[in-house]
């Protein structure tokens, strides 16, 4: 349970630990603000407005694909998340039957809890490490972002290459 980390593992616990902090921390800024929200979201609804929003403006079939569940069940979802205010559906100005799924301003603003702890964490990283420490942490990130995650890259990009 509490084994003392070889070399190697060291990077997956701190890693670990960083990823559960933050979500940890944004299921209590959830949980914080869910009596405060009229019509405030499901866990599952809160994962479907994020997933939405990371694909930038997707169909419903996009989107159903994604996650990986049927049109109908996505249909379902969406409409909640309509209903609700974190999601409009925008008519495609090519394709006038086909319409984008859009977050609103109202899920930017849920969605600025977690934000703001991500922009708390680096105020505090550029305070307590120096310049070129915050600029190899950057390059390690982008390198994580553009290099190492190639299941979710490809599918976020053909997402985009279907639209154009």
């Amino acid at each position: 349970k509490n084994k003392v980390p070889v070399e190697g593992d060291m990077i997956e616990q701190s890693f670990s630990e960083v990823y559960k902090k933050f979500k940890i921390r944004y299921y209590q800024n959830v949980f914080a603000q869910a009596p405060n929200r009229e019509l405030s979201l499901t866990t599952v609804e809160a994962f479907c407005a994020e997933i939405i929003g990371a694909l930038n403006n997707p169909t419903i079939n996009e989107f159903a694909s994604f996650v990986n569940i049927s049109s109908p069940n996505a249909t379902y979802k969406v409409n909640s998340l309509i209903q609700k205010g974190y999601v409009e559906k925008v008519q495609s100005e090519t394709d006038k039957r086909e319409y984008h799924l859009k977050v609103t301003d109202k899920y930017y603003k849920y969605y600025n809890m977690s934000q703001s702890y991500v922009d708390e964490v680096l105020k505090r990283v550029k305070e307590r490490c120096s310049k070129e420490d915050v600029e190899v942490f950057d390059r390690v990130l982008t390198i994580m972002k553009d290099e190492l995650m190639p299941e979710v890259e490809l599918e976020l990009r053909g997402q985009q290459d279907e639209k154009k």
